[in-house]
């Protein structure tokens, strides 16, 4: 079951519009395949109304409404008709996983709490609501009062309850308990479905998912890419992962769409993905060191079983202090480049030399490189910048003159943007119009300094384009970070120019 909609949300800063939310609903389930969606809390909000209520529609019509769940509360009838209203049929009851929440919170005490449980229940019974139970703490409930967990299921396992879902509600388990405490949930009460909500407080949630796996829990609660109160739930990436590599269980969701929905999620969100992300972080189908590369090249020595095909990626071979002839081997054979021994042995030597100097080096940059240390025109310079103006003041918008030389002919504009580099493209696009020449949208723009860098310290740029449906990068480096963003955008230039 995936909460993103719900738990989520609950991230510092985040807030899903009503069209995202139920574009990130039609992603989750009918792209990726996942099983149950919770998608909101009742009484939040006018707007998360409409939202619920746009989701349950559009499920209503494609067969998936029974798949929906909404987080409601111990409120007699009052979440159970929030929930009819927005055209739910589920509700997760938020219940009193652990004597102290239930008596110093609540002020009842576990019979009193009971009471006011089967009220809900028996009035979403009349309602024909289904309902499952969140015991709220009952990672604390386990450790402090187990005999309060066992009162409260045990006096609800006749009622009607689809589910019983266990969280971690504080992050605070670690696997050897995850394992102790489902397992004696699974022992006291064999007859009735369990699910385990996992936060990552301390970086322990993908491990006690795999614990609370291997004791015998029915279900596993996520989100995409990590989303969740504090540190966040466990990622349904490496849910996936662990569940079909190491436990061999079989899953509906398609692998190969997670990465392309979790960085939709990113750009709803506004959360990175943390490059070295399991499964879906930027880097981790990239091998960096040169005996790595060579390993397989000669027989996929490193190689494991989270293939990148699987998950619709490729693997790559940076390019840095580390790199060895076989990673600039593999990054050439992709460029349709081939060096004799000698060349390679110098271009090894000054790729190592610019990742001492702590400098990325992209395949995209090789050509330059080659041209270079080689002096052999790897890459012709079609296009050069002959000069440019950039100005900017304070309540007026930016202003850029370009003067660029291409293929021996000098073209000049003069254009205003928010921004100096948007001042520079805007000038650059109007004598790519002009000329009726093709040229790639920006698709990222990321910016890094030196940690702790004074204010001449080197801004590296790297821009991500997209042209005619590939996707490639650039970058630039100085100490002006407008200047930086321009020469990433020359390299791309000539790029394109020379293919």
């Amino acid at each position: 079951m995936d909460t993103t909609l719900r738990d989520g949300e609950q991230t510092s800063g985040v807030s899903f519009t009503e069209s995202e939310k139920l574009q990130i609903a039609h992603l989750l389930l009918e792209e990726l395949g996942v099983d149950r969606l919770e998608i909101a809390s009742a009484h939040v909000s006018a707007g998360e109304f409409r939202a619920v209520k746009k989701i349950t529609d559009w499920a209503a019509k494609n067969g998936y409404l029974d798949q929906l769940e909404i987080l409601g509360f111990v409120d007699g009838d009052r979440s159970l008709r929030w929930i009819e209203e927005a055209g739910g049929r589920v509700i997760n009851l938020l219940c009193k996983g652990s004597r102290k929440h239930c008596e110093q919170q609540l002020r009842k005490s576990a019979e009193e709490h009971l009471s006011d449980i089967r009220e809900v229940l028996a009035s979403a019974r009349q309602m024909g609501i289904i309902v499952n139970i969140y015991l709220e703490d009952w990672s604390n409930g386990m450790r402090d009062s187990m005999d309060y967990v066992f009162q409260i299921i045990e006096g609800l396992r006749t009622e009607n309850v689809n589910r019983f879902m266990l969280p971690d509600t504080l992050g605070i388990l670690n696997p050897d308990e995850s394992f102790d405490f489902c397992k004696k949930m699974r022992d006291q009460f064999p007859d009735l479905h369990f699910d385990f909500h996992a936060h990552n407080d301390y970086d322990l949630a993908t491990a006690n998912v795999y614990a609370a796996l291997k004791a015998g829990i029915n279900g596993i609660h996520t989100t995409l890419n990590g989303l969740g109160e504090r540190a966040g739930n466990v990622p349904l990436s490496s849910v996936v992962g662990v569940a079909k590599d190491h436990l061999g269980y079989t899953m509906n969701v398609d692998e190969k769409k997670l990465y392309s929905v979790c960085k939709m999620i990113e750009s709803f969100s506004g959360v990175r993905i943390p490059a070295n992300k399991p499964l879906i972080g930027e880097f981790v189908f990239t091998q960096t060191s040169g005996i790595h590369a060579d390993g397989d090249n000669k027989a996929n020595l490193y190689h494991n079983a989270l293939q990148p095909e699987r998950f619709n990626r490729k693997r790559t071979y940076a390019l840095g202090k580390l790199a060895g002839k076989a990673s600039i081997k593999k990054n050439l054979e992709e460029l349709g480049i081939e060096l004799d021994v000698e060349s390679m042995k110098k271009l090894t030597r000054r790729i190592n030399e610019l990742g001492d100097r702590k400098e990325m080096v992209t395949k995209e940059d090789l050509p330059y490189i080659i041209s270079d240390v080689l002096n052999n025109g790897s890459i012709e310079q079609h296009i050069k910048i002959r000069n440019y103006s950039l100005s900017v003041a304070a309540g007026l918008r930016s202003v850029a003159t370009l003067s660029i030389e291409i293929e021996g002919r000098v073209y000049e504009e003069t254009a205003s943007g928010d921004g100096q580099y948007d001042a520079f493209m805007n000038a650059l696009h109007r004598i790519y119009d002009h000329l009726k020449k093709p040229y790639p949208q920006l698709i990222d723009y990321a910016v890094s300094i030196p940690p702790g860098g004074k204010t001449d310290a080197l801004c590296h740029t790297v821009i991500t384009w997209e042209m005619e449906g590939r996707q490639f990068k650039t970058n630039g480096l100085d100490s002006d970070q407008a200047l930086a963003a321009i020469k990433a955008t020359i390299k791309m230039l000539n790029l394109i120019e020379q293919q």
